[in-house]
């Protein structure tokens, strides 16, 4: 039986490693490559094609959304499982909309990720249970009905928390692999679909949907 081709994705090195010795005490699995950044991450679902790609959310330059977003602009069968140390509300009910198969806390995984991984490979949707309920409270949330989150491309949205964050074009045509024009063009379709004006009224709204937060 041929095994499950896993990738880990996350920036911390020590983080990886210990996911890969977690992992390789499981038989059916196969750790297949490792990145340290979203665009990496994306690169190497190309080029190796896993079956599941382990996420983090907070990594350099493409995040865990913006390359899960990626994952799905370019048709890669790859499943995405997001491991986070974060179980806010809004990262969860963005990344599911995304497409992402599962959501798992880093610091209740332990060798419950083993059988996430597996159960994620068959098909199946999985989340912690902390995070379980506030994904399933979507009519409360700030990005129900009407949200202009998602009234942007996926393109846009890799846009908006991009520049939300502080790149300039250049950093973000850059991450994306596209032209300054292109980012450009992007970047001024974002902002009149979000009614924006400027970077800070940008940098509120990202706050207030939960694309970006501010670390405690």
């Amino acid at each position: 039986m041929s095994k499950i081709r896993v990738l880990i994705a996350d920036d911390h090195a020590i983080l990886r490693e210990g996911v890969r010795a977690l992992l390789a005490a499981a038989d059916d699995l196969e750790v297949v490559g490792q990145a340290a950044d979203g665009r990496s991450a994306v690169e190497a679902c190309r080029r190796l094609d896993p079956d599941v790609v382990l996420m983090d959310i907070a990594m350099p330059g493409l995040g865990g959304l913006e390359a899960a977003l990626e994952i799905r602009k370019e048709g890669l069968r790859t499943r995405v499982l997001v491991l986070s140390q974060y179980d806010d509300r809004e990262y969860v009910r963005r990344l599911l909309k995304a497409g992402v198969a599962g959501y798992v806390l880093k610091k209740s995984a332990g060798s419950d990720l083993v059988g996430a991984i597996r159960a994620v490979h068959r098909g199946g949707l999985v989340l912690d249970p902390e995070v379980a309920r506030a994904a399933m409270g979507q009519s409360e949330s700030p990005g129900g009905e009407g949200d202009p989150y998602e009234a942007l491309t996926d393109r846009e949205k890799q846009v908006f928390r991009l520049v939300a964050e502080g790149h300039s074009n250049k950093e973000v045509a850059d991450v994306l692999q596209i032209s300054v024009k292109t980012a450009m063009s992007h970047r001024e379709h974002m902002m009149e679909k979000l009614s924006l004006h400027n970077r800070t009224e940008l940098v509120r709204l990202a706050l207030k949907l939960g694309v970006i937060r501010v670390e405690p």
